[in-house]
């Protein structure tokens, strides 16, 4: 029997991919909006491609938003697309 392979959809573009492609962000108790690295932290997530493209389609089609059920601020955003660059620069 071979081990299930946990998928999640990307609120960018709608793809399933390996829950270890993808980059979990997450609205911590405290409501902050934070890039999940490790995909431990605790709070509610949603999930996105490791690219700048499905962060933009999220935010303008605000499916992070409806993800993540709140409203995200400002500077949250800013930090989020600092994070991503980051990453995408690895």
């Amino acid at each position: 029997m071979s081990k299930k392979i946990p998928m999640r959809q990307c609120v960018g573009c709608g793809e399933m991919k390996w829950k270890k492609e993808m980059l979990r962000v997450i609205k911590t108790p405290e409501g902050e909006i934070l890039l999940d690295v490790t995909g431990k932290k605790n709070g509610r997530g949603a999930y996105l491609c490791p690219n700048a493209e499905c962060l933009a389609k999220a935010l303008k089609a605000k499916g992070l938003e409806r993800s993540l059920k709140a409203a995200i601020p400002k500077e949250s955003i800013e930090n989020l697309v600092k994070e991503m660059e980051s990453i995408a620069a690895r």
